[in-house]
């Protein structure tokens, strides 16, 4: 005897071997033997052998019109061998049986299972939709594989064009595209993103650089809505006794810092004046949402996303000539620089210039300053700006009990490009400038002084603000963001809250909220325990890494793009740790598989086999080892920048940067460049 039975949900044959009222031992066609449930067994035959029986009954059952076959059938539950026989007649074959089965089995849209080998036709209704469905999802697979197909000869469909980098950066993975570009993909045995590049979706490694950043972290757009308010800038604030002026580079437009000095009988009084959005932008003001919706002024090599929208960065920047509110920190110090006293003011200030530094380098020299001759705008003010600096160096120094390392260079990136923004075809230019020049010097300690300033009255006066400190850990650095206030030992201050770039950081716009409610005596915006400011925290600190991520990697591209566009095949490089390597001349890191072990610093000649615009990487091996050897200082940034996943992204003006070494942090004044290795 020959059993037809049911396993894992398909139909198989076999001969009984041995059998109980409980289980048959059965042996297959392929000579394997099993053990079946009574209960499996849905037709019991002799003739013809089952494995005949099951070709047989398979080509049969397509041949079955499943229409008339649901017409023919019983409209309540019914068992397969009934249909078979009102099908075929009384006296259907086992075979006949069989194709009943599997072609009532096989269409369960016409028929709905009750059990093995029982069946109860879909109603008319049912049906009806189910088909419908049906037709759909065979609509979509042909339309499905004629995309399949396109991109593999080489089209691009208008459909998958229409998408894009979407179809990758942030895919609706159950979308016929993103599905016809998995399907293709796979069969051209290369990635989605490698396909929708060289079929145009995506127009280069650039745009999917910039456009992947885009379409995740500004799903709207970039442009603010139209309808948000004008600033209202308040002229009601006392006016400062002595005008400002402010240091920046050229290109900056959110000058949010500027200085001013008095001479006193026996000192003098120093002002650091910060512009004040807060005097307008208030907790539940509508340009707070937007603030906190971006967190941060987003910098790239040639791009900026601000914070705020352009009038109102306008309104409050500290342009030379105007009057503008300000948040002030007055520091009086004798001749020694030894501070005195210090006062905070929410006031307005008039702006007598700005200075540009790009501009005044090669006449603010280190030789000219501390000659003390600087011929150039504010020349007297600069020269004891610089001193002070210098001395408040000097006390940081001694509580991080390392100097800083002033001699490493910073890298600012230029492109020339035809149209509104830069594209693959931009001519770079990547500009040198060594770290600790006058102008910088005299910005980054002034504002490490007022954010550590700030951020200590704060507390004495017990108001909550937003604080950043930092440790090291076992040799690495721990930069932490939070309500509590705690030493930054890299900078080497007791407390440090970033103050002082409201225009273009929602931190220091909360902290300025903060200060200047402290300064005018009234209740706070924000409460110690507050749980928007613990939001803020959080908020802030996903941003600005995120933002720091994509001005890494854009800098990184144009790094590449600059070897390539310099026809570079050898270039010079030191040993960082390991395999890791600092080009020269350029901010870039790399790793060098199977280097041999060399010191640290060691300088040596690589060949340069092949750059990846797309992965950001770089093919590389030894030439030859060179004599010189790269100062440990000068390292000490790069080896924090890859221990450390916390490290800040820079903010406008790459030139204002001065290292937190400890920590590869730069000061609010602008905070600098962190190179990724790859």
């Amino acid at each position: 005897m020959h059993l037809l039975f049911e396993e894992d949900g398909a139909f198989k044959a076999g001969t009984v071997l041995s059998g109980t009222d409980a289980s048959y031992q059965v042996e297959l066609p392929t000579g394997k033997r099993t053990k079946v449930k009574s209960s499996h067994v849905v037709l019991r035959f002799e003739q013809p052998a089952p494995a005949q029986l099951l070709k047989d009954a398979q080509q049969a059952a397509e041949g079955i019109d499943l229409d008339f076959l649901w017409e023919c059938a019983p409209q309540d539950e019914f068992g397969f061998e009934d249909l078979a026989r009102e099908y075929h007649g009384a006296a259907a074959s086992p075979m006949q049986a069989a194709s009943i089965l599997l072609r009532l089995h096989g269409a369960p849209v016409y028929f709905h299972r009750k059990g093995r080998g029982r069946f109860r036709p879909a109603p008319a209704e049912i049906l009806k939709q189910a088909l419908a469905a049906v037709e759909r999802k065979r609509q979509q697979d042909e339309r499905k594989q004629h995309l399949v197909n396109a991109l593999k000869v080489g089209e691009l469909p208008s459909a998958i064009a229409a998408q894009g980098v979407h179809l990758v950066a942030k895919p609706d993975k159950q979308s016929l595209e993103y599905k016809a570009v998995e399907q293709a993909a796979n069969e051209l045995q290369m990635s989605m993103l490698a396909l929708l590049l060289a079929r145009g979706a995506i127009a280069s490694p650039y745009r999917w650089h910039l456009d992947q950043f885009l379409v995740t972290t500004f799903p709207r757009g970039t442009a603010f809505a139209a309808d948000l308010p004008a600033p209202q800038v308040p002229t009601d604030l006392p006016l400062a006794e002595r005008a400002a002026f402010s240091i920046d580079d050229s290109a900056t437009t959110e000058i949010d810092d500027a200085f001013s000095v008095q001479t006193l009988d026996s000192g003098w009084r120093i002002g650091i004046h910060i512009a004040a959005p807060a005097v307008a932008i208030t907790r539940d003001h509508a340009l707070d949402a937007v603030a906190k919706a971006r967190m941060s002024t987003v910098y790239a090599p040639g791009l900026k996303f601000t914070m705020l929208p352009d009038p109102w960065v306008d309104a409050f920047s500290l342009n030379e000539g105007r009057v503008v509110p300000v948040v002030s920190l007055y520091v009086e110090i004798d001749s020694e620089f030894n501070l005195r006293a210090t006062d905070t003011r929410v006031e307005q200030v008039k702006i007598a210039a700005n200075l540009r530094h790009d501009l005044l380098d090669e006449v603010v020299t280190p030789e000219a300053v501390a000659a003390g001759v600087v011929d150039a705008p504010f020349g007297a003010e600069l020269v004891l700006l610089w001193r002070f600096a210098r001395a408040l160096m000097a006390r940081r120094e001694a509580v991080r009990g390392r100097p800083e390392p002033l001699g490493r260079i910073d890298y600012g990136f230029e492109l020339d490009f035809a149209g509104a923004e830069p594209d693959e075809h931009a001519h770079v230019r990547i500009k040198p400038r060594k770290r600790g020049a006058p102008l910088d010097l005299i910005v980054a300690e002034l504002m490490i002084l007022a954010n550590s300033h700030w951020g200590g009255w704060l507390k004495q006066k017990k108001v909550a603000g937003v604080y950043r400190s930092q440790r090291r850990v076992m040799g690495v650095s721990r930069v932490k963001m939070s309500t509590t206030p705690a030493p930054h030992e890299g900078i080497g201050v007791d407390h440090y809250a970033w103050s002082s770039s409201p225009l273009r950081r929602y931190v220091d716009l909360v902290n300025q909220r903060q200060i200047v409610a402290a300064a005018r005596g009234v209740a706070p915006a924000y409460a110690a325990s507050d749980a928007e400011l613990f939001a803020i925290v959080s908020g802030f600190d996903a941003a600005y890494t995120h933002y720091a991520e994509f001005q890494e990697r854009l800098e990184r591209y144009w790094c590449l793009r600059w070897l390539k566009q310099e026809n570079l095949r050898r270039i010079a490089a030191a040993v960082v740790k390991g395999d890791l390597l600092r080009f020269d001349g350029l901010p870039l890191l790399t790793r060098v598989p199977g280097l041999p072990e060399l010191p640290r610093g060691q300088r040596l000649e690589l060949d340069l086999l092949g750059l990846d615009e797309v992965n950001l990487s770089i093919e590389a091996r030894l030439h030859q080892l060179l004599a010189q050897q790269v100062a440990e200082e000068a390292l000490e940034d790069e080896e924090e920048a890859v221990v450390d996943e916390t490290a800040a992204p820079p903010a406008e003006s790459s030139a204002e940067a001065i290292a937190d070494p400890a920590q590869a942090v730069r000061s609010d004044a602008a905070e600098g460049t962190i190179p990724q290795a790859s």
